[in-house]
């Protein structure tokens, strides 16, 4: 399938909205290659123009989905809009329940021990046909890596879930793509601890009103120099408008 995309700040941001990319992923399962699917927020957009070989790794990705609303008004702000805004746990329960009727089998790679399990087991609830075939926690290193592949291969999922830091969980799908060779490989962040019941999603309200980061960061006050990328990143676009989609 063909990608429409707008690019922000070199980043290529995918416009198909969530029926769209669930359609493109189910074709990327039937493939059988390995898909590296990113959901993009700012922080990352402005991770890739410090570090040029983070936004390598973004460029090679095969599927970048806008799940940030900071994302979503940038290219609305540029004037080449995405369909939607595709939020990361949103797109994960999709998968998850087209994978009860497909059969497609599912593993979760991260978040602590008790909470990925967790994790696994409120899937399990809400979607009982679900091949969830594995999980285990993110809390390991690069003299671990051979190890943790060799039990997914083994395991031969066909959506892998991976739900590290954002400077560590693409980087390591980037590296480790054609190894796991899983035809879904999506980075999730925290969605773990959302599924787990470890943190609230943010309610309707605050989504509608592109609040969800402001929710969290209430959840988790620690965040909050990470948030201030965000002013960061709106004052860029809104400065660089001619130059967005040029980078």
């Amino acid at each position: 399938m063909s990608i429409p995309k707008v690019s922000i700040f070199g980043v290529p941001i995918s416009k198909l909205g969530m029926s769209e990319t669930v359609q493109m992923l189910a074709e990327a399962v039937e493939s059988g290659r390995p898909h590296q699917i990113i959901t993009a927020n700012p922080i990352m957009v402005m991770m890739a123009l410090e570090q040029p070989s983070y936004m390598a790794m973004m460029k090679r990705a095969e599927i970048i989905v806008p799940d940030g609303a900071g994302v979503v008004w940038a290219s609305g702000y540029v004037g080449n809009p995405v369909k939607e805004k595709v939020a990361g746990i949103e797109l994960v329960h999709e998968l998850a329940k087209m994978a009860e009727h497909t059969g497609w089998r599912m593993y979760l790679v991260g978040a602590s021990g008790e909470v990925i399990a967790a994790a696994a087991e409120k899937l399990k609830e809400k979607y009982p046909r679900l091949q969830l075939i594995g999980y285990r926690d993110g809390f390991f290193g690069e003299n671990q890596d051979r190890d943790v592949i060799q039990e997914i291969r083994e395991a031969k999922p066909d959506i892998l879930l991976v739900g590290r830091s954002a400077d560590k969980q693409e980087p390591w799908i980037d590296r480790y793509k054609e190894d796991l060779n899983v035809p879904i490989i999506m980075g999730v962040g925290g969605s773990f601890d959302v599924i787990s019941g470890k943190l609230k999603r943010a309610p309707n309200f605050w989504i509608k009103f592109k609040l969800e980061w402001f929710y969290r960061l209430m959840q988790e006050p620690w965040r909050y120099k990470r948030m201030l990328v965000l002013p960061k990143f709106a004052w860029k676009v809104i400065r660089e408008k001619e130059n967005v989609q040029k980078s």
